[in-house]
């Protein structure tokens, strides 16, 4: 077999590979699991350098034998360092400007901040009932806090009143194969309401700096050269309960040399 016919197949070997774990991923503790998500787009990325991405992480909650989940403390996304986090001159929130307040309400306050969109899911708890299923939108915001860099993520429901609360998502740079990291505490109020169940967000934002087009997050494809491809572990996800040790996995994805 020639060098390029191996290569060829080598690369399709790969591809493949990607496909079969480019679906949610479940992770079980006990009776407790998560079925982690994410995906990138575009997948046709530049060798060298980089090209506006979007990135898109999440997970859901459930239990096998059909109990209510603990409560959800603490989220960790980690994303590979071949994506850049690129905030200069981008407009920024407070967190006054959207807390309290509905989705509008937060949109016509700081619209020029926002970086990505979601959803989140919840089993809400009454007295005496049953808990329900409830979900609402996710909006994220480009903020400052005590003068470093971070995403507001405003969560908003409706049922079974209407609800606001913002979450911290704090970032940091660290080196390795994740190269930036947002961890989201969530609030104890969350647990007056019920169990959080799931979150999905996408980020993506396209602005203009000094006259230059800036994307909020940018990717290369981190392919060897002559190969047409890569596999690539896109993001490390992490959930961590009240009362019980962490569920993460890493996901892993596949680019295209464009």
């Amino acid at each position: 077999m020639s060098r390029a016919r191996a290569t060829a197949l080598l690369c399709a070997v790969l591809v493949a590979l990607a496909a079969a774990v480019a679906h949610a991923e479940t992770v079980r503790k006990g009776t407790l699991q998560v079925a982690f998500a994410g995906s990138l787009s575009p997948k046709s990325l530049p060798r060298e350098g980089a090209a506006p991405i979007s990135v898109r992480v999440g997970g859901h909650v459930s239990t096998t034998d059909g109990s209510s989940p603990p409560q959800l403390r603490r989220i960790t996304i980690e994303i590979n360092r071949n994506g850049r986090l690129d905030y200069r001159g981008l407009p920024t929130c407070t967190l006054r400007q959207v807390q309290p307040s509905t989705n509008e309400g937060a949109l016509n306050a700081c619209r020029a901040a926002l970086v990505g969109e979601g959803r989140f899911s919840a089993e809400v708890k009454l007295p005496q009932q049953a808990p329900f299923p409830s979900d609402g939108k996710v909006l994220a915001f480009n903020g400052l806090e005590r003068g470093r860099p971070v995403i507001f993520a405003h969560v908003y429901g409706t049922e079974p009143i209407p609800t606001s609360y913002t979450l911290t998502m704090e970032i940091e740079q660290a080196p390795g194969t994740f190269g930036t990291r947002l961890d989201i505490s969530l609030p104890e109020v969350t647990s007056d309401v019920g169990f959080v169940t799931g979150i999905d967000l996408t980020l993506k934002r396209n602005f203009t700096y000094r006259g230059k087009r800036h994307s909020y997050l940018s990717a290369g494809c981190p392919a060897p050269k002559g190969f047409p491809g890569a596999v690539f572990p896109l993001a490390r996800v992490s959930f961590a309960f009240a009362g019980r040790q962490p569920i993460g996995t890493t996901m892993t994805r596949n680019c295209k040399v464009r």
